[in-house]
């Protein structure tokens, strides 16, 4: 047992380090090795997540509750099982129309309740932290200067993007001088953002590298 558990351990370390350099021969031009394992990677995933989704939605919220008979109103779930089958009629050109009565319960469904939880969860919540006070004062009292800089900061960069953003009147003047500072605040959020990025891909790339020169190849302890 232990000799095959040792065997299948060495064998999913190989099938991982021939996988990543399919990964990286991109790098040199698109090819074969690289094609299989993106594909073997999307349908993996596919099949991956289809079960979870149906041992995790599906079974639990659908068919558990049809064979329960305990259930109350049971058969109403009958109406969304019907709904989720017409969306498969898309694979059937000539009958594709079908699915369009589904897609647009399913989106005006979603855009009704997406909308006012994004508007109280990212808008409403984002406006109530830009509205700080510019004489901020500690616990104790005494006014805090570390924290009214900061506020002022914020204060600007709100404004003078909001004023870049700002298309009915025409961008010269003090108008045009707020504007310009905008685009700095929106340059250093842009470059922050691109930088955390990269940092998660390089991460990424590190922990292959590693895993190929460590595990694989045992070159580092």
């Amino acid at each position: 047992m232990a000799a095959w558990s040792a065997s299948m351990q060495l064998a999913s370390v190989w099938i991982a380090a021939l996988l990543t350099l399919c990964i990286f021969s991109f790098l040199y031009k698109d090819n074969p090795f690289y094609k299989f394992a993106e594909y073997l990677v999307v349908g993996v995933s596919a099949g991956y997540y289809t079960v979870i989704f149906y041992f995790n939605y599906i079974k639990p919220n659908l068919v558990d509750h049809l064979l329960d008979a305990t259930y109350p109103n049971r058969w109403l779930l009958i109406v969304p099982t019907i709904l989720g089958f017409m969306l498969l009629a898309r694979i059937i050109p000539k009958y594709a129309w079908i699915s369009r009565f589904s897609l647009a319960i399913y989106l005006g469904a979603g855009a009704g309740l997406a909308i006012p939880r994004d508007m109280d969860g990212l808008i409403m919540q984002q406006v109530h932290t830009t509205i700080v006070s510019l004489y901020p004062l500690t616990e104790t009292g005494a006014f805090d200067l570390s924290l009214f800089f900061q506020n002022v900061l914020l204060a600007i960069g709100v404004i003078t993007t909001l004023i870049y953003f700002f298309f009915s009147m025409e961008h010269k003047g003090a108008i045009g001088k707020s504007a310009r500072v905008g685009i700095v605040f929106i340059m250093i959020s842009f470059g922050a953002t691109f930088g955390y990025t990269v940092m998660g891909r390089i991460s990424l790339l590190i922990g292959r590298v590693t895993f190929l020169l460590k595990d694989w190849l045992h070159l580092i302890d």
